[in-house]
């Protein structure tokens, strides 16, 4: 990565070193190496970054790693765990010796082997170059996360497909007999999910003022007339890429109050697509947002939009940019999510959320699947 070649001269380090997982977003990012054993990753100006490892992961990590790799033997560490059987003081000397005497570490890093690099080295704390450089993606990473995406697509229209088949009941919704659970649609999810290498964790599925509550769970029978929104945000099971999508919708007669606030939230979302670009600002398209609902009577603060419009998906959902008052520049090679909502709590929330590319042109949705709010 040339860019961490930069950071590091202009730090006047000799390397920068890293240590996670692959669930540490930079270290998969550098390495494009999956595993759940942590472990050290340096790289020097105008040398390829190596990864040190255990011996059991050696052979996958060359065939799969864009990382020079080295086991935690040909490092030297397991010498060195001879004479400072502590495992933090270890890893320190190790890096050490292979790192030079000024180093670059993330703000990420563990603070208890740092804590030991700063006796044996010069320490710089790196503000999130890594991370900067992942808001940009690569044509393998833009179909990795179109891939999950088309997934994410086929899921929501299962879970909808569900809601739109049942039956109301006294008010609650049923299908063969059963009342519709926020449990069973987020089950149904996952489950197709997973049969298309993909996996998600606590997706969104709640009924009626829950949804006035954007990160609620939800729990429970779903019930007729009222608004159900269905938030995931799942990742690809091999490449790690996540994407991001909601749609609300609702089994019945909807209030006027909702039907006012859907229309709102559809309205933001198309100005939202329509002015982020390569170059545009991610401060201004959220504040264009917030200017469109003042003139429709709705606030912000701790009701009616009371989050950020946007934010970038990657490695992690939620990642550089920013839409929202502190979003800078776009780029085209960005991907972001557009996701206005509204919500109260006397009345419920609606949420709409789309991911795409930033191109020189404009927004290219990868969410392909409809926005239809009454299911009739």
């Amino acid at each position: 990565m040339d860019s961490l070649d930069d950071v590091i001269r202009r730090s006047g380090a000799d390397a920068y070193v890293a240590f996670g997982s692959s669930q540490n977003a930079d270290i998969r990012y550098l390495t494009r190496f999956r595993t759940e054993d942590p472990f050290v990753y340096i790289k020097k100006p105008g040398e390829k970054g190596f990864m040190v490892i255990g011996q059991m992961e050696y052979e996958r990590a060359m065939r799969e790693s864009i990382a020079a790799v080295m086991t935690r033997g040909e490092s030297g560490l397991l010498d060195i765990i001879k004479e400072e059987p502590v495992k933090h003081r270890a890893y320190a000397k190790m890096i050490a010796n292979h790192a030079g005497p000024r180093i670059v570490l993330p703000a990420s890093f563990p603070y208890g082997i740092g804590h030991e690099l700063e006796s044996l080295c010069e320490v710089t704390i790196d503000p999130g170059s890594v991370e900067t450089a992942r808001a940009i993606k690569s044509d393998d990473e833009i179909r990795n996360i179109r891939g999950v995406q088309a997934a994410t697509d086929i899921a929501m229209e299962r879970a909808i497909s569900l809601v739109k088949a049942s039956s109301p009941k006294k008010g609650v919704l049923y299908h063969d007999d059963r009342p519709v659970t926020s449990e069973q649609v987020r089950s149904l999810m996952h489950k197709t999910l997973m049969d298309y290498g993909c996996h998600a964790i606590d997706t969104i599925v709640t009924c009626g003022k829950d949804t006035a509550l954007p990160h609620a769970l939800g729990t429970g029978p779903l019930m007729e007339s009222e608004p159900v929104v269905i938030d995931t945000f799942p990742a690809d099971d091999m490449n790690g890429y996540f994407t991001d999508m909601t749609r609300t919708v609702v089994r019945g007669e909807p209030s006027a109050e909702l039907l006012e606030m859907y229309d709102a939230v559809l309205e933001a979302q198309d100005l939202g697509i329509s002015l982020v670009m390569h170059g545009a600002s991610g401060s201004v398209v959220h504040q264009a947002v917030v200017d469109l609902f003042a003139e429709k009577g709705y606030g912000t603060g701790n009701e009616g939009f009371t989050h950020n419009l946007g934010h970038g998906v990657g490695l992690e959902v939620h990642e550089q940019p920013t839409l929202g008052p502190a979003g800078g520049a776009l780029a085209a090679g960005n991907v972001a999510t557009i996701e206005p909502g509204l919500y109260y709590r006397d009345i419920g929330g609606v949420r709409l959320e789309n991911t795409g590319l930033v191109t020189t042109a404009g927004f290219e949705s990868f969410t392909r699947f409809p926005r239809e709010f009454i299911l009739r």
